[in-house]
């Protein structure tokens, strides 16, 4: 049996925004800890991501003494530094795809910072710990709280799929264009699909269903450019009834850390 062990670990604080790679973090029913707790509304509070702005890629985000730090790649704006435990108190609805859910929203001048680098007239919430976010019954049954990712709280890539993946390619892709929270090393290509359950140190996971793939994976991470690829490559091999499949979508029954190198058990 192949030894499969987490070799990155990686959160998005603000949804569609790029991420974070950690050493350790510490699992929470919602996702990782900051994972996705923070996204930007437009106008009529509906969620946005880089499907709608590609220049979101410009905006760096770090974590330094308790605050989050953003910084843009190509326009000389100040960096905005927000407290991460001063959560705002001002409430409201947002959408997020079919889910409607509360939200607390952010000050003006945070606001006018990312309605400046992105171009586009936005505002920053948070998810409070008291909102209610279920992930879907439909392919497992126990519903859970979920941040603001897509649909469920966990995605695990093997890094032997992008690999393959790479090996068809004319030019290699980061592991980052499908924004992983949990990557392996070990075994062959797509295993991951062939789990049901696994077990990290004394966290159970389970495995729910293979991630649908959409088109920020082809965007590119440094020019923010759209491309073909890798979505035109992997049509060709992971299409499963008009779905491009890469990776799969996790929840976890617990908490308590994880760090690179652990090792994960397949039931």
């Amino acid at each position: 049996m192949s030894e499969y062990r987490i070799s990155e670990i990686h959160i998005y604080p603000v949804k569609s925004l790029p991420g974070i790679s950690l050493q350790n973090s510490l699992v929470e029913e919602r996702g990782l800890k900051y994972d996705r707790r923070w996204m930007l509304v437009d106008s009529e509070n509906m969620f946005i991501t880089q499907r709608l702005l590609p220049q979101m890629v410009f905006i760096n985000v770090t974590i330094e003494n308790e605050n989050l730090i953003f910084t843009h790649k190509r326009k000389l704006l100040n960096p905005l530094s927000l407290p991460i435990k001063q959560i705002p108190t001002k409430q409201m609805l947002v959408q997020v795809w079919d889910d409607n859910c509360s939200a607390n929203e952010y000050e003006n001048e945070v606001n006018e910072w990312f309605s400046d680098a992105l171009e586009f007239k936005c505002k920053l919430v948070y998810m409070p710990d008291n909102t209610k976010r279920k992930t879907s019954t439909k392919y497992f049954s126990k519903s859970k709280n979920v941040s603001f990712a897509d649909g469920y709280p966990y995605l695990i890539i093997g890094q032997a799929a992008l690999d393959h993946l790479n090996d068809k390619l004319k030019f290699p892709v980061n592991m980052l264009q499908f924004r992983p929270n949990i990557v392996f090393t070990g075994g062959k290509e797509h295993d991951e699909d062939n789990w049901k359950e696994i077990k990290i140190g004394k966290l159970n996971f389970n495995i729910v269903k293979p991630c649908a793939r959409c088109v920020i994976t082809t965007i590119g991470l440094e020019n923010g450019n759209k491309n073909k690829e890798p979505l035109a490559t992997l049509s060709k091999y992971r299409n499963f009834q008009n779905k491009i499949m890469f990776g799969q979508n996790v929840i976890c029954h617990s908490e308590g850390m994880i760090k690179i190198d652990d090792e994960i058990k397949v039931a």
